[in-house]
């Protein structure tokens, strides 16, 4: 039996295949991962016992491929890093790259027939351009300054406040991206341009709660005491 006083992020940490449901769920263990699992059910209007009962089952469904994974925390730092630049950061480019216009197509499209289209392509635009910024800090001064072989103290601190800062906009900006998305739901007339557009963003929105769980719960508790 799961402890529903597990924080959502220590789960996660703990048994990775835990965060399908939550983002099934709509339960941050990225940026609010310290709630417990409790409180999160609770926030979401979630009955606490039907999601123990889908996250133990998780964790049974995966009994089968126990061992073949690799547990974050046993990363040196370097590897941690270079693995989120080369799983994560890297994707992540390419992907912004070719959603940003496919956005603006299906608005101009289809706009009309559903106006939250103008607000997804608004928010899509506006989310690349947070992400590619943050993408560019990361690689360029903060990832230097924690695998530098003596640390500037100041310089990770500042760094480190900042990924946060940056994490918790985003968060706000995939609210509103999957709000105007309404969940990824598909009309019955979506063309293969609406259809392609909304599994991409999904695929991004997974991603990115695990691209910055590993941030704010396995690297940056690394360097938190300096």
């Amino acid at each position: 039996m799961l402890d529903s006083q597990k924080t959502v992020a220590q789960l996660v940490l703990d048994h990775s295949e835990c965060a399908a449901v939550f983002q099934r769920h709509r339960i941050d263990y990225c940026c609010s991962g310290q709630a417990t699992i409790a409180t999160a059910a609770e926030e979401k209007r979630v009955d606490l016992h039907l999601l123990l009962s889908e996250l133990g089952q998780a964790i049974e469904e995966r009994a089968d491929r126990a061992g073949t994974g690799t547990d974050p925390r046993t990363r040196s730092t370097k590897d941690l890093i270079g693995f989120v630049i080369a799983r994560y950061h890297v994707p992540l480019r390419a992907s912004l790259r070719f959603v940003q216009p496919l956005a603006m197509k299906v608005r101009r499209v289809h706009g009309d027939h559903n106006p939250l289209l103008v607000e997804l392509d608004a928010v899509v635009t506006e989310l690349a351009e947070s992400l590619v910024e943050h993408m560019d800090v990361e690689e360029e001064t903060l990832f230097p300054a924690l695998l530098a072989e003596a640390p500037d103290v100041a310089v990770v601190a500042r760094e480190l406040q900042a990924m946060q800062a940056d994490h918790l906009e985003v968060a706000g900006l995939l609210e509103r991206m999957r709000a105007a998305a309404e969940d990824f739901r598909l009309p019955d007339w979506a063309c293969n341009s609406y259809r392609t557009l909304f599994a991409e963003l999904e695929k991004i929105e997974a991603d990115l709660f695990e691209h910055v769980h590993l941030e704010n719960h396995v690297l940056m508790p690394r360097f938190v005491a300096a």
